[in-house]
Order: structure tokens, then C-alpha cells, then sequence
């Protein structure tokens, strides 16, 4: 069976065609989230952990410890379950060592979660100890939103943010944006070892 002309000439055209493309190299993509650091003055207030004990917000971030920091909600069923997933995980990586890092969560809905909702919330994302849910009053977490220009006046507008700080350091990695566990550890390392 004999090729027909024309889809023989297609077929040399196409060859000549390819022999002059030259691939184009991509750049490595951007990361998903945005970098900055900063610098915050932490308020003193009490909140109140998962266990209904009171604790001064200023002493758990200056405890001597990394402090890694996000602001989510206990039901929220977009952003904080991938913020929370993030910190079940690195917690996972850091194994037996997760004492060694204070992971606190901030909720941005202090008037549904009390203390019962923010256990069955850690429970459920297996957290580990060195993880804290916190609430209080919705002035005293305004009072630390606005302190981390995280501020938002309705819960459904949210931020996926995080914060982390070495020991003695007075400048926060703000980490903008949703990132992976493997971004995460190596945010985490760049901020505890510089």
C-alpha cells in the first residue's frame, strides 16, 4: 500500500519543523507562599488553652523555645485544616522531639471555641505535646491579630499565615501563603539556625 503524496510531504515538513524548535528552558517555580521578616511587639494577655488553663501569651511565645504561630478556627473547613495538617506533620518529622518546638494556634473565633472544641480539634489532627490551641476574649485576640498585622474582622476572610521565631530572636519569619511540610521544616531551620 502506497503513502499518499500530500501526507508524505506533511510528515517531511513536520521533521524540518522539529529540527529547528529549540527547547525552551523553564525557571524553577516560584514557591506557593511569600517570605518576609519582621518584627512584632507580642501583647500581654492570658488566653486560655485546650485544657481551660490560663496562660500569658507573651511567656508561651518567650518560653526559650522555636515558636512557630497561626491563627485558625475550629471549624473552619478551608485553610486551617491545610495550617493544621502542616503542623501534624511537622510534628511527625520532628518525632520525639516535639516538645522541643511551641506550635500555637490562635483562634480567630474565640466566642465558639472554648476549650472542649479545641481538644476534640488537636485530637483530631493527632496532635502531639508542644502544640497549644488558644481562645479568650475576642479583645484580647484582636489584641494579638492586630499585633501580627493578621487582623480580620470576619472569620471567613482569614489568612493563611504563619509565624516563626528562634529563641531570644526579636525578628518573625512571616510565611504568607499555603506551604508543604519539606517548606516548612526548611523555613523552620532557617529561622532556629541563623
Amino acid at each position: 500500500m502506497k503513502t499518499p503524496l500530500p501526507v508524505l510531504i506533511l510528515a517531511c515538513l513536520t521533521c524540518v519543523i522539529a529540527l529547528f524548535i529549540v527547547p525552551v528552558e523553564t525557571a524553577p517555580a516560584a514557591p506557593a507562599y511569600q517570605r518576609t521578616l519582621e518584627r512584632y511587639t507580642v501583647p500581654d494577655v492570658t488566653l486560655i488553652n485546650q485544657d481551660g488553663k490560663k496562660v500569658k501569651f507573651s511567656a508561651l511565645v518567650n518560653s526559650g523555645k522555636p515558636v512557630v504561630v497561626d491563627f485558625i478556627y475550629g471549624t473552619c473547613t478551608t485553610i486551617c485544616p491545610v495550617l493544621s495538617a502542616g503542623y501534624t506533620n511537622f510534628q511527625r518529622k520532628l518525632g520525639a522531639d516535639t516538645r522541643s518546638v511551641q506550635l500555637i494556634s490562635i483562634s480567630i473565633d474565640p466566642e465558639n471555641d472554648t476549650p472542649a472544641v479545641m481538644r476534640k480539634y488537636l485530637k483530631n489532627y493527632r496532635s502531639q505535646p508542644g502544640w497549644d490551641f488558644l481562645t479568650g476574649s475576642r479583645g484580647d485576640i484582636d489584641r494579638v491579630m492586630r499585633a501580627f498585622n493578621a487582623y480580620i474582622p470576619n472569620k471567613m476572610d482569614h489568612y493563611p499565615i504563619m509565624f516563626l521565631k528562634a529563641p531570644g530572636d526579636e525578628q518573625w519569619v512571616r510565611i504568607y501563603g499555603l506551604i508543604g511540610t519539606s517548606d516548612f521544616l526548611k523555613e523552620y531551620k532557617l529561622a532556629v539556625q541563623k
